[in-house]
């Protein structure tokens, strides 16, 4: 899933977002690319026009975002289906990841997604958060094991195993 000079750097500040239909879920790495956190969630419903999301302001929403946090990288997840096929929203995400390249000119890394919610509501619910304190933080949280994921597979490239 990655295009020709969207190697995320291994220092600078990531930002990742988990994309959904009413919330963005935001998290951001320290600048040395140690620890992930969970960060903000960005609603989104009224960008959404029935079957079609409007893929030029949600991506100069999340831009805005990378620039504020001054971001040197930016990490999108993509919903695959469990085949590991692209299907819709899988194509929208490649969109809107697409769209912030061109808004930033930092690179864009499109990360499968599949499993980022059923993971964070995992660790909410060990955590003993509330259904209604899981609903308003899971998206963040799904950004950040999206984030973690690809925080330890800088580990690997820098070869710190």
């Amino acid at each position: 899933m990655r295009r020709p000079g969207d190697e995320l750097p291994l220092t600078g500040r990531l930002v990742a977002f988990d994309l959904g239909r009413v919330r963005v879920g935001v998290a951001v790495s320290d600048p040395y690319q140690v620890v992930a956190a969970p960060a903000d969630t960005v609603d989104v419903a009224d960008l959404d026009l029935g079957d079609a999301m409007d893929v030029p302001a949600l991506a100069a929403r999340l831009a805005d975002v990378a620039v504020a946090t001054a971001a040197a990288g930016v990490v999108v997840g993509c919903p695959l289906a469990l085949d590991g096929a692209e299907g819709e929203a899988a194509q929208e995400a490649r969109a809107v990841a697409d769209a912030i390249r061109v808004r930033t000119g930092l690179p864009v890394r499109l990360v499968d997604e599949r499993f980022t919610t059923t993971a964070a509501e995992r660790v909410l619910i060990e955590a003993d958060v509330s259904r209604a304190g899981r609903r308003r933080v899971v998206d963040r949280v799904a950004a950040g094991v999206l984030l973690e994921g690809v925080l330890a597979a800088h580990v690997h490239r820098r070869g710190a195993v």
